[in-house]
């Protein structure tokens, strides 16, 4: 008697390009919690800001604080920027084409201002730099005023965002080849001409993205700048903490102004950034 064999079902694989929840499954999910937790607040802002229309926020800008708060931002986080770059780039350069005792410990080091909330940054810095401590004596004696002065805001910035240009030219130059630099130096070239024909066009997109994000970032810092400015309008106040003072006084709509111009100097950096690495990039591929 034959026995009859029932075949086996075979499992047909799922296509490759299936998704487990749908085809929009995820994609949902993740747009709907990007509008709740960045594009619904972002639009708060900027319809608070716009609600007296265009002359009520010209009117909102035009204050004597806000325009001093605004100013001040933008000059300090400039002068950061610049001082940032240069030792930044420096730095990285150092922590990758030299090798030293410590230097494990001093690249773990530099990530310690992300880490440390700013709060206790500015503590720091009050600390290490006030009036009533031995260096901030020794400063105030010879003239230098630095706590509840504009150097305080300048060194508070570039405190908290010192790794950004680090972080953001190491990779690059761990990725350059040294075989270059080692050609230069054997047709004579000096190390800053090396540095400024072989390896700068090279970290240049890096250099300047980290620039870019330096410069967005110094634009919100609020925790280190509330402790060491001294916060006097039209002098050491920025904008910030400006939009706190104006928050405390029942003013939402001159904090929002304030707010949506951050945000529109904030997004053109991001675009800005965004675009040098795509190009970035684009010169890989």
């Amino acid at each position: 008697m034959a026995v009859v064999v029932a075949p086996q079902q075979v499992p047909i694989p799922k296509a490759r390009g299936e998704r487990p929840w749908g085809a929009w499954g995820l994609r949902t999910i993740a747009l709907v919690y990007l509008a709740l937790m960045i594009v619904v607040p972002l639009s708060a802002v900027v319809a608070e800001g716009l609600s007296g229309g265009l002359g009520g926020l010209w009117h909102d800008l035009n204050k004597f604080s806000a325009q001093g708060a605004l100013f001040l931002t933008l000059w300090t986080g400039a002068i950061m920027t610049v001082i940032n770059v240069v030792m930044g780039t420096l730095t990285a350069y150092v922590l990758v084409r030299y090798q030293f005792p410590g230097k494990a410990l001093l690249n773990a080091i530099i990530d310690m201002p992300v880490a440390i909330p700013t709060l206790v940054s500015g503590l720091m810095l009050v600390i290490l730099l006030g009036p009533q401590e031995v260096i901030g004596k020794w400063l105030d004696a010879v003239g230098i005023h630095i706590i509840f002065n504009w150097p305080a805001i300048v060194i508070a910035l570039l405190f908290t965002t010192f790794p950004l240009v680090v972080r953001a030219v190491q990779p690059v130059l761990e990725e350059l080849e040294i075989d270059q630099e080692e050609a230069a130096y054997s047709l004579g070239a000096t190390q800053w001409q090396t540095f400024r024909h072989v390896m700068l066009p090279a970290l240049r997109p890096a250099v300047i993205s980290g620039g870019l994000l330096t410069f967005a970032r110094a634009l919100g810092e609020f925790g280190s700048i509330v402790l060491v400015a001294g916060n006097l309008p039209g002098k050491t106040l920025t904008a910030p903490v400006y939009i706190l003072g104006e928050i405390e006084s029942g003013s939402p709509r001159s904090a929002s102004a304030m707010s949506l111009v951050l945000l529109t100097i904030s997004f053109v950096m991001i675009i800005l950034l965004d675009w040098l690495q795509r190009r970035r990039m684009a010169r890989r591929d």
